[in-house]
């Protein structure tokens, strides 16, 4: 499966965007999706996870009640719904396709382009 995020841009603090990742290929609802971030000068970081079904999502300490990730199988496609940005959510934000929504970067075997999303105060 390859996939493609989307939805990254120039945001103001506060701000709600959401971000696209799109797979083409088949099954993508066998695979579990995560999105991982990394900011200027710092190591890529897991952001939020979510299971094959959909039914169980993951996030970290760091965005917890702010982001939420979801998908929609039909259309092959995993969205991060970003609400309340902060100047230090300021990444490349990266999906990935893994068996288990794993907040490990070696359990993810493909990865996409990032999106650069940067937040301003």
């Amino acid at each position: 499966v390859q996939l493609q995020a989307s939805g990254g841009g120039l945001v103001q603090a506060g701000g709600s965007p959401r971000l696209s990742c799109v797979a083409s290929g088949r099954a993508f609802s066998s695979y579990a999706v995560g999105w991982f971030r990394q900011a200027p000068g710092k190591e890529r970081e897991f952001v939020v996870g979510i299971s094959r079904s959909g039914g169980s999502t993951y996030n970290s300490d760091s965005v917890k009640g702010r982001f939420t990730i979801s998908r929609d199988n039909a259309k092959n496609t995993v969205y991060l719904q970003m609400n309340s940005l902060k100047p230090e959510d300021t990444a490349v934000y990266y999906c990935a396709a893994g068996v288990v929504p794993s907040t490990r970067e070696y359990e993810y075997y493909n990865w996409g382009r990032g999106t650069l999303v940067t937040v301003s105060s």
